[in-house]
């Protein structure tokens, strides 16, 4: 019996082959209630303290179902490693601890292919740990990313798989929940960084986008069309691609749509976003919506892809799509909203080059789900006083 490692790319195979492990997270009780490992299925994880392990380890170790394949997770990788000792020392079989820790569930992204064909490739990158989406589009020998995060060398070793070069990346507005990888990957590749007019006045070093730009590959390839679509923020963009595509960034979301107050202007911001979603109701049905975010893995589809068609989306929103007075928007917006997290104001400094961290204040910002969506879950939780 000896202990070993696992990386987090493993820890989202395992759970969506559904194998028969237990995760055990020993991190203190609020880490664990504020971000966890999701999955797209249910599966079995207990917390018990790495803290609790050390200074009652009989009774910790009891809590731990002997027989099974145990995955621990920790905050850095040393806790989860401390307590595999201890379960192999008590006759524990099967033990692994996550390198890195916690960081590298929140980074890992998970490539699908949503389409393939002689003209282009569409893929989304899924980033489980912030429920965030992100995007790569290539045709010939080029391509271009859509919302991308942080972790550039993902993004710089796929397309390299793909025999690629990144040539372009596009925002579809200021992020406020993670810090971008746009302006880092233009900066290593010499990609073009495109960005609407959330980033007028920053240092971001974006070239401005025009409301209704086509932008296409050398080698020509589908069209990629940026529409103005303000509301989540003041200059969000929505991207129409071969006109079968909707890269809706945060502004329309397959389950809710996004909330207009991270800038603290709820009210004058909600009134753009009515605006918004009356004129963005009226694009084709048929397109498939590609969103910035989710809130759980029940909006992705049967391969686990998430993307709807736009009919779909509007009838699961239709609480939101039937609204036609801007006061009842408003009001439903505001039903609608919990508190931002404090970091989100840093993560926008971040964004808009204003701020610079190191990366241990990079990890510890961009760690936890997204908050970006009004949705009823919002307003219950608030409720509860969550």
């Amino acid at each position: 019996m000896t202990l070993s490692s696992y990386q987090a790319k493993d820890l989202f195979q395992w759970l969506t082959d559904k194998e028969d492990i237990l995760v055990l997270d020993v991190r203190n009780e609020k880490d664990f209630n504020r971000f966890q490992v999701e999955s797209p299925y249910s599966f079995d994880m207990i917390n018990v303290s790495y803290y609790d392990f050390m200074e009652i380890e009989d009774e910790s170790v009891a809590k731990v179902p002997k027989g099974r394949a145990v995955r621990i997770v920790c905050a850095k990788e040393g806790s989860a490693k401390y307590v595999g000792e201890i379960l192999v020392k008590h006759g524990f079989d099967d033990v692994r601890y996550l390198t890195g820790g916690i960081k590298t569930w929140g980074n890992l992204l998970v490539p699908m292919t949503i389409r393939e064909g002689e003209d282009y490739n569409l893929y989304q990158f899924i980033r489980p740990g912030k429920a965030s989406c992100s995007y790569g589009i290539s045709s010939g020998d080029e391509m271009m990313l859509v919302d991308p995060s942080r972790n550039v060398d993902f993004y710089l070793d796929f397309a390299k798989s793909k025999n690629c070069k990144i040539t372009k990346t596009f925002e579809t507005h200021l992020q406020a929940d993670y810090i971008s990888g746009s302006r880092q990957i233009a900066e290593q590749t010499g990609a073009e960084f495109f960005g609407g007019k959330d980033f007028d006045g920053t240092k971001a070093g974006h070239t401005p986008l025009s409301n209704n730009e086509i932008h296409t590959f050398s080698n020509g390839g589908p069209e990629f069309k940026a529409l103005f679509t303000p509301g989540h923020t003041p200059g969000s963009v929505t991207f129409i691609l071969d006109n079968s595509y909707m890269f809706s960034g945060d502004t329309v979301l397959i389950q809710s749509i996004g909330r207009p107050d991270l800038g603290g202007q709820v009210d004058s911001w909600a009134i753009l976003l009515f605006n918004t979603i009356r004129e963005v109701a009226k694009l084709d049905d048929a397109l498939f919506v590609l969103p910035g975010h989710y809130m759980d893995w029940s909006e992705a589809n049967s391969d686990l892809i998430f993307c709807q068609t736009f009919g779909e989306v509007k009838d699961r929103n239709k609480e939101v799509f039937a609204l036609v007075e801007e006061k009842d928007f408003v009001k439903y917006i505001k039903d609608n909203m919990r508190k931002q997290p404090a970091e989100y104001a840093l993560i926008r400094l971040a964004n808009a080059n204003l701020e610079q961290y190191d990366i241990d204040k990079e990890e510890e910002l961009d760690l936890g789900k997204n908050e970006c969506a009004a949705t009823a879950y919002a307003k219950a939780q608030k409720e509860k006083g969550k």
